[in-house]
């Protein structure tokens, strides 16, 4: 059983897939902070801005794989035909976005083939400290310093900054397609964009990623 802290659909706010409509499936539990903020200062990712404790969220709870792969593509829209069989058909390409927490502490085969039969394209974001599954679609690896970094490949890399001791040079010869900066929220945000718009315009191999549906005030 898969423990999921919330499923909903949006609009996915940053990197390369933003502006595109997503069913965000966000799972419990995280292996770089327990979530609880007595631990914060002891935990290696300190600026967590996300609640993945718990399965209280909305449709958050435990499921199988085929009951979630179902819960998701309930919140899908349909096109108005139909295929030759009579089933309905989807309106453009589903899209799912498995995150957390950590999403590669429960996700399998089993998951990622279940929405994949039910025609969903299967994106991830991860902080790399574990192996992906086959048959992911999209792998978005955010590294956090004093992890260990293991998935070093991917389709985007994008690094919450600034960060000491996970300086932007640690990851520009990794093998992924896009590389983005994402100025860190916080008290700081103002002074963290205007750094990460420097470092972008003198390291033109990065992209600036900002948080829209943050700045337009969507889940």
């Amino acid at each position: 059983m898969y423990k999921i802290k919330e499923i909903y659909k949006t609009i996915q706010g940053e990197g390369a897939q933003a502006g595109r409509v997503a069913v965000f499936l966000r799972f419990a539990g995280c292996n770089l902070w327990s979530g609880r903020e007595e631990d914060r200062a002891t935990a290696i990712c300190k600026f967590c801005d996300t609640d993945f404790r718990g399965t209280d969220g909305v449709l958050g709870g435990r499921y199988t794989a085929e009951d979630l792969a179902k819960a998701i593509a309930d919140l899908w829209p349909l096109g108005e035909s139909a295929s030759a069989a009579g089933e309905p058909v989807f309106e453009g390409k589903p899209y799912v976005v498995c995150t957390g927490g950590e999403p590669l502490l429960q996700l399998d085969e089993p998951l990622v083939q279940a929405l994949h039969e039910r025609g969903f394209e299967v994106g991830v974001e991860t902080n790399g400290t574990c192996e992906a599954v086959a048959g992911i679609d999209w792998l978005c690896v955010s590294p956090k310093a004093g992890a260990d970094l293991v998935l070093e490949a991917g389709d985007e890399l994008k690094l919450v900054y600034p960060q000491a001791g996970a300086e932007p040079e640690l990851y520009a010869s990794l093998d992924f397609e896009h590389f983005f900066l994402q100025p860190m929220d916080g008290p700081d945000l103002q002074a963290h964009t205007k750094a990460a718009v420097a470092y972008c315009l003198a390291h033109p191999q990065w992209r600036l990623s900002l948080q829209w549906h943050k700045i337009i005030g969507i889940p």
